[in-house]
């Protein structure tokens, strides 16, 4: 064979080499991805949904917001600390979010015209209670996308350090029982408020009545005996950390109106204990 023909088999021969490494290649490539048949044990193993890694809450730095533009205002604080809970400052982070949504809806209602006034939301969270078993976190704030008034922003957050996870409303009761005694004792106490109240003041016989049946059917509207109107709320507790009693808040227009403004009421721990589900009971001061 001359010269140019031991070229061209050299060629041919890298050539074929080539072609070889590359299909086996493509071969353990897709010997590696490919997916496993329904029966084997790789298809049957379920996603690992308990480790450590899968069920805590990635960390969140809340950090406070002042924003100002010609058509809105934003202002949103946070306790310095609340981020080594990333539960709790979730549930802030989601809240703040929810609030600042709608006053953007409202904005972008505008197009290009500038409100008489820059609507506004004002929202601060601040510690209310700290104690090994209890972080409570109130927020106040009010959203203005034009009117006479804002709107007003009231929430409590109850997170248990220990548990970490947040103590609502529809966990705290063992049953409707519960709530049903809640309902009366603060129905009770908001209708005696608003009587002193309403005869103390200079009305006619008839006028006062009106007044007192008008109140009565707001409270006994906001104060329904389920989980869902009595879901603000903070505990008080004793030099021991134990609860004794718990301040059940109301935001404005629920069990009265505007001008009434924000409400509390204090339901004693005697009067909840007997009807506090049994995995917070220890929470409670006895007698």
């Amino acid at each position: 064979m001359n010269i140019a023909g031991n070229r061209r088999a050299l060629r041919t021969g890298t050539l074929a080499l080539a072609v070889g490494l590359v299909l086996l290649t493509g071969c353990r490539r897709d010997a590696d991805t490919a997916v496993a048949p329904a029966d084997s044990p790789a298809a049957a193993q379920p996603p690992d949904t308990t480790s450590p890694q899968a069920t805590v809450e990635a960390p969140l730095e809340l950090r406070d917001v002042i924003e100002n533009t010609p058509q809105a205002v934003v202002g949103i604080s946070y306790p310095q600390d609340v981020n080594r809970f990333p539960g709790l400052a979730k549930a802030l982070s989601d809240y703040a979010t929810a609030a600042r949504s709608e006053l953007q809806q409202a904005v972008d209602g505008l197009g290009n015209d500038k409100p008489t006034m820059p609507y506004e939301l004002s929202l601060s969270f601040e510690k209310v209670l700290e104690t090994p078993q209890l972080l409570v976190i109130s927020a106040e704030g009010s959203r203005y996308t034009g009117g006479a008034h804002g709107e007003p922003l009231v929430a409590r957050f109850v997170w248990l350090p220990e548990q970490q996870q947040m103590l609502t409303a529809d966990k705290l009761m063992a049953d409707g029982k519960g709530w049903a005694v809640v309902s009366d004792y603060i129905a009770d106490q908001l209708k005696e408020r608003v009587a002193t109240r309403l005869s103390s003041e200079d009305m006619e016989p008839g006028q006062l009545q009106e007044s007192l049946r008008s109140a009565s059917r707001m409270i006994a509207d906001g104060t329904g005996a389920s989980a869902g109107n009595f879901s603000q709320f903070q505990p008080m507790t004793d030099p021991n950390g134990l609860i004794t009693a718990v301040r059940f808040v109301f935001p404005p227009y629920q069990v009265g109106p505007y001008s009434d403004g924000t409400q509390t009421v204090d339901v004693p721990a005697a009067v909840l204990a007997p009807h506090v589900a049994p995995a917070y009971a220890g929470l409670f001061a006895k007698g």
